[in-house]
C-alpha cells in the first residue's frame, strides 16, 4: 500500500523529470521551448478573453434575474411528465454555459434539499456527466478557427440529455 501512495505523490515530478530528460538527450533547448510554449497558451487565453468574459456575464445575468426560476417554473409541467425534476432544470441549463455558475446552484441544492437527497445527489451525478457546451464549443472552435460545426451541437445536447437521464436514474437507485 506504501508503494502505491510514494508512487501516486511521484507520478508528477517522474513526468516531468523525464519529459525534460528527453528533451536533453535530444538536444533540444528544453526552457526555451517552454517559454515559446507559454507565450501561445498566453495568447490564447488572450484570445478567447472576451468570449468568457460575455459567457459569464450572461450567466450572471441569467441567474441574478431569476429568469433560470420562471423558465423551470414553466417548464415544470413538462418535465415532471417525463420525470425530471423542475429543480434541476436550472443547474442542467446553466452546466450547458459555465460549470462555475452551475456548481453555485448545486450549493443552493444543497443548502436546500440537503446533500444526500435525490435531488443533491441528481444534481452532483448531472454536474459530473454533462459537459460545459456552448463554452467548449465556443473556445475550441474560436481557436482553431472552425467555422461549419456540422452535427457538433445536436451530438453534444444528445449526450448531455442522456447523460441527465441516466443521472436521474441513478440518483433514484440509491
Amino acid at each position: 500500500m506504501k508503494v502505491l501512495l510514494f508512487l501516486s505523490d511521484a507520478m508528477i515530478p517522474l513526468l516531468i523529470f523525464s519529459i525534460v530528460g528527453y528533451g536533453i538527450m535530444q538536444k533540444q533547448k528544453v526552457y526555451d521551448d517552454f517559454i515559446e510554449g507559454a507565450k501561445d497558451g498566453f495568447r490564447t487565453v488572450i484570445d478567447i478573453m472576451s468570449t468568457l468574459i460575455g459567457l459569464m456575464v450572461a450567466v450572471g445575468v441569467l441567474r441574478a434575474s431569476g429568469f433560470l426560476e420562471f423558465v423551470s417554473g414553466g417548464l415544470a409541467v413538462v418535465t415532471e411528465k417525463v420525470g425530471f425534476p423542475a429543480e434541476l432544470l436550472p443547474v442542467s441549463v446553466v452546466k450547458m454555459f459555465s460549470s462555475s455558475a452551475a456548481t453555485g446552484l448545486l450549493l443552493d441544492i444543497y443548502k436546500q434539499y440537503g446533500t444526500d437527497s435525490f435531488l443533491g445527489l441528481s444534481a452532483s451525478l448531472i454536474l459530473s456527466s454533462t459537459e460545459t457546451i456552448f463554452y467548449t464549443m465556443s473556445i475550441y472552435f474560436m481557436t482553431a478557427k472552425v467555422t461549419k460545426t456540422r452535427y457538433t451541437l445536436a451530438g453534444a445536447l444528445l449526450a448531455t440529455a442522456g447523460g441527465m437521464a441516466v443521472s436521474i436514474l441513478l440518483a433514484g437507485m440509491m
